[in-house]
């Protein structure tokens, strides 16, 4: 079993523009709303890398900005997961390569590769950490909270754990269909650290597979469903609420992972 506190969180989706949103709705302070969510910005980016740096690049970073709260960067490593990664940028690529015109540009393929939001963040925040990017389809958020994890066991801590899935164009789309944008970062420190806290985690995996915690709100069940990194929602929802539980997360193939949110 690994054992972190959760100093830091971040959130982008639907009806969740940031963290303070979130945390009113998945503690049932207010009800949730699904608006659409705004344009995202990569605000901590600077002007040349913001204006090459994709959407999904630039949501991934907004939720690792709110998380990470004004901290000194430098000396955080940080984990990405997402499944799908530049699904646009792809996307265009394969556009291109269909055409009779097959030039890439390389500021296209550049932002292609599955890395690209974990290299664009290590320009932001000037970090020479390790930045791990990884995929594991619909268990991409609790693979990467397990990775994380094992980080912060090693002694790398703090870890920024980063969690991000953006809705494919058709007709990738009618393939891998992600209806929804989302978001969710987690600052992760040793279980004995000064920082503030909002939540303890105390996590083991396991080789069986039972079903995963859902939502109890039907729009925000539909959520988690609708895009791998909003897997995350039920333990966003235990920190919202400050409630004490159990959650179950997928974690690849026949294996599952089962945390434990704790206070106090």
């Amino acid at each position: 079993m690994i054992s972190a506190v959760v100093s830091g969180i971040g959130v982008r989706g639907p009806g969740l523009s940031d963290w303070s949103t979130a945390r009113a709705v998945l503690g049932g302070q207010q009800p949730y709303s699904p608006e659409v969510l705004a344009k995202p910005t990569g605000g901590c980016l600077p002007p040349t890398e913001r204006r090459r740096a994709t959407v999904v690049t630039r949501l991934a970073l907004d939720a690792a900005s709110e998380a990470l709260g004004g901290r000194d960067p430098a000396g955080v490593t940080s984990v990405f997961a997402s499944s799908g990664g530049e699904v646009e940028i792809i996307h265009g690529i394969f556009e291109q390569l269909a055409g009779s015109d097959r030039w890439l540009s390389p500021t296209a393929f550049h932002n292609s590769v599955h890395n690209a939001a974990a290299g664009y963040w290590s320009i932001a925040s000037g970090s020479h950490r390790a930045a791990d990017s990884l995929c594991a389809f619909d268990d991409s958020f609790g693979v990467g909270l397990g990775e994380a994890l094992l980080r912060l066991q090693g002694g790398d801590g703090p870890v920024l754990l980063v969690a991000y899935d953006w809705p494919p164009l058709f007709p990738t789309a009618e393939f891998r269909s992600v209806p929804q944008p989302f978001a969710a970062a987690l600052l992760l420190n040793g279980a004995k650290s000064g920082d503030r806290v909002s939540g303890r985690l105390t996590a083991e995996y396991q080789s069986d597979r039972p079903a995963e915690t859902p939502m109890v709100v039907p729009e925000l069940e539909k959520l988690r469903l609708d895009n791998p990194a909003a897997r995350a929602l039920p333990l966003l929802s235990a920190l919202a609420a400050g409630a004490s539980v159990e959650i179950i997360l997928g974690h690849g193939m026949a294996g599952s992972l089962r945390v434990r949110i704790d206070f106090g």
